[in-house]
């Protein structure tokens, strides 16, 4: 997939990739139309759609009345995008959020670009985490230009009770959860760290008091 046309030759991918999404989630939007439920993207880079005008070109291309997002904050941060200025964008079309955190390592992001690939594949010999059937997480690269970390390590208490009243002033009963998958903590000390955050910061949080 071709997610950034600088060149006239990618606009051509882009056009048949955008055709084959748009059939595809019109599908989509009628069935879970039909099944009263609704479906909701997260923003990668790895996928067609991932930013907000991305957002809106699905919407009005397909027509989608149960299309939205699941927005992950990480994924935005190392975009470069502004989570909260995105919740506000686009309003009604946030179904659902993750607290998860990235931290920038300005001086290897310098080198190497948020786009960094220098990821490694693991062997079945070396410890790995399984993704879903055959698939499994690489390992990071060592000077890396980003890192998933717990909330906190990356954007402080008064970022997330930020994110936290974007959320609200959309939906008061959505619900955040926590995605931890900061390789520094453990299971149980990532969500206690990025908990201890997400509480503080709807503590800070009038409309959540």
């Amino acid at each position: 997939w071709v997610v950034n046309a600088w060149n006239s030759a990618s606009l051509d991918v882009l056009d048949y990739q955008w055709g084959l999404v748009a059939d595809f989630w019109r599908e989509t939007d009628r069935l879970a139309a039909d099944h009263g439920v609704k479906v909701a993207l997260e923003l990668h880079p790895q996928n067609v759609v991932f930013n907000t005008a991305d957002v809106r070109k699905l919407i009005d291309l397909t027509g989608a009345t149960h299309v939205g997002v699941e927005l992950d904050a990480s994924h935005l941060f190392w975009q470069q995008m502004d989570p909260v200025a995105v919740v506000r964008e686009l309003g009604p079309l946030i179904l659902h959020a993750a607290a998860k955190d990235v931290r920038i390592n300005k001086e290897n992001a310098a080198l190497y670009g948020v786009l960094d690939n220098s990821f490694r594949r693991l062997g079945p010999e070396e410890e790995r985490t399984n993704l879903g059937g055959d698939e499994w997480a690489n390992e990071w690269p060592k000077d890396s230009a980003w890192d998933f970390v717990a909330l906190g390590r990356g954007h402080d208490t008064a970022y997330w009770a930020e994110f936290l009243a974007a959320l609200h002033e959309v939906d008061p009963d959505m619900t955040v959860n926590i995605e931890h998958e900061d390789t520094s903590l453990g299971r149980i000390e990532g969500l206690e760290v990025a908990a201890k955050v997400l509480k503080n910061a709807a503590a800070a949080v009038p409309a959540l008091g």
